[in-house]
């Protein structure tokens, strides 16, 4: 028989209220505690920014939305909904497959009202503590407070106890900025794009911009147009000076170096510019101020563990759990199906491991991270990882698979992030993201060897293959497991294209000779990829990390020969 728990869940955004949803359907009794007055989390604009622009004040009110006004999704609605609940246009809304802000905002009120969670929420009341009792994981203290009650005020405030708490907090409150030299005394304005929200303040100002992510270009292309220069400053850009292409008055740069009194920012290149204004697009740090578990949960570096599956802390499981952690994933997917799990074992049907075995599975992730050149903030990105994170939950669950339409889309989108740029960020407006659903989910949902019921004859053919570099290579394979007859002609005396590295320079240094002696590769002596080996393989043969070769997740050409 199942088990019925008495269960809080701390947020009500996009997380807290699918959570809320999967463990009334598991018949848990559910209370909801939401700090602000109406569901939603990040996706509530407030106009309002706060006190410390730089979020670096622990007094300072916090404004718990980071949405800016022009907002829209960098994730089509055709992924952004619940499963069984579809994100639809609505007339009167914006119909646009990235609509903005408020259209989110919508979505989940409506959610919320349809699926009758609003009488579960209790509104303005803010977590000030959650404990164990006693050190079990098996009933937990609450304590909170009215928001209009002034902090400090103890007498004011409530304790009740539950069986089990779900985190759904979110991460996108306590900003994380960037450190460099100068950064306390240069004279400019700073801000972390938290408390960004339109561009009129920064008319007529130089202004750099810290980050490449999709909040950083966001902002570049709302400042641009009102600003008289925009300087980008990025991870992974060697030499300053790179114009922006269709822009007249966008430059990239690498890092900052340092920030001087008069104004100067030095970049790390040693090109520098006078700026009125600095914003951080720099991320977030995970926080939990209300937590209180003696230690059994950290955060580290913005590492939150030990955390199993990135959910339940194996000292503490299951009573205490966290939903919405990873970053760079689907949110709505990702945290439908985590919160399906943590329904499902809190009322007994799905079990966890041992208390051992869980922690001797994070340790073992842990330990992989180190090789894969992932540093430990980065233990919740999944951007590689994602659909083998879903997918893992969906097997666990017992659900039908995913649509492949969906998997592709998300691994297009995901792929996608990593070439993100101010002069490429304009898929929002001229991908129609309906027809090539229409377009793909036929092609998908053909069986190749299957038409009408008949059995269709395989042709083999005798197929040439021009060069043996990494597009050659897997279309040889891919041809023979068809069955065809393959042969590569390769000019060179070895495989690997482009990444076999020739000391040589051609007689002619710029290539504009008919007749000089042709060098194939292009490679340079201290060439590295750009792109990371958990990208660069082939679906079904990783690019490991070996005993005896290089370990960097941005490995040099000879790891990739």
């Amino acid at each position: 028989m199942a088990e019925s728990l008495k269960v809080a869940v701390i947020g009500a955004g996009t997380a807290g209220l699918v959570a809320v949803r999967e463990l009334l359907r598991e018949g848990h009794q559910v209370t909801v505690f939401e700090k602000n007055n109406k569901v939603g989390g990040t996706w509530v604009y407030d106009p309002r920014i706060e006190t410390d622009p730089l979020g670096l004040d622990p007094t300072r009110e916090i404004i718990h939305s980071s949405l800016y006004r022009s907002l829209r999704t960098n994730l089509p609605r055709q992924i952004m909904n619940f499963l069984d609940y579809p994100f639809s246009k609505k007339e009167g809304g914006d119909p646009r497959s990235f609509p903005g802000h408020e259209e989110v905002l919508r979505y989940l009120e409506e959610f919320a009202r349809d699926f009758q969670l609003l009488e579960l929420i209790r509104f303005g009341k803010e977590v000030i503590r959650i404990e164990p009792l006693d050190g079990s994981s098996q009933n937990w203290i609450i304590e909170w407070k009215n928001r209009e009650i002034p902090s400090g005020d103890k007498s004011e405030t409530e304790e009740e106890l539950f069986n089990a708490v779900v985190v759904c907090n979110g991460h996108n409150t306590e900003p994380k900025i960037a450190q460099f030299p100068g950064i306390n005394v240069w004279p400019g304005q700073q801000i972390h794009s938290h408390n960004y929200r339109t561009p009129e303040p920064f008319q007529n100002q130089i202004v750099v911009i810290i980050g490449k992510g999709t909040s950083a270009i966001d902002i570049l292309k709302n400042v641009s147009p009102l600003a008289r220069e925009v300087h980008q400053a990025v991870r992974g850009v060697d030499f300053g000076l790179k114009k922006q292409e269709n822009y007249d008055n966008v430059w990239q740069y690498p890092m900052i170096e340092c920030a001087h009194e008069d104004g100067k920012v030095v970049f790390q290149d040693g090109s520098s510019v006078y700026a009125d204004a600095i914003i951080h697009c720099t991320g977030y740090k995970y926080h939990f101020p209300f937590l209180k578990t003696n230690g059994k949960v950290m955060v580290d570096d913005n590492r939150v563990g030990p955390l199993y599956k990135h959910i339940f802390p194996p000292s503490l499981a299951p009573g205490l759990s966290f939903i919405g952690l990873p970053i760079l994933t689907v949110p709505a997917l990702q945290a439908e199906l985590q919160a399906k799990w943590v329904a499902r074992v809190l009322s007994g049907k799905l079990k966890l491991p041992t208390e051992e075995e869980m922690t001797s599975c994070v340790q073992e992730f842990y330990k992989h991270m180190e090789p894969a050149g992932l540093p430990k903030h980065r233990t919740h990105w999944l951007l590689q990882e994602n659909l083998e994170y879903e997918n893992w939950f969906v097997t666990q669950l017992g659900m039908p698979p995913l649509e492949k339409w969906r998997e592709q889309l998300i691994l297009l989108i995901k792929k996608s992030a990593l070439t993100f740029s101010a002069s490429t960020y304009n898929y929002q407006d001229e991908w129609d993201v309906d027809k090539w659903i229409q377009e793909v989910e036929p092609l998908q949902s053909a069986v190749p060897t299957i038409s009408c019921g008949l059995e269709m004859a395989a042709r083999s053919l005798e197929v040439a293959i021009i060069g043996a570099g990494t597009a050659g290579l897997g279309t040889a394979r891919e041809l023979r497991q068809e069955g065809h007859r393959v042969t590569a002609f390769e000019r060179n005396n070895r495989l690997g294209g482009t990444w076999v590295y020739d000391p040589q320079v051609v007689t002619d240094p710029f290539g504009l000779d008919p007749t000089r002696n042709i060098v194939h590769t292009c490679l340079y002596h201290s060439l590295r990829t750009n792109i990371p080996r958990q990208l660069m393989s082939f679906a079904d043969y990783p690019f490991s990390t070996k005993e005896v070769g290089e370990p960097r997740a941005f490995p040099r050409h000879e790891e990739v020969n």
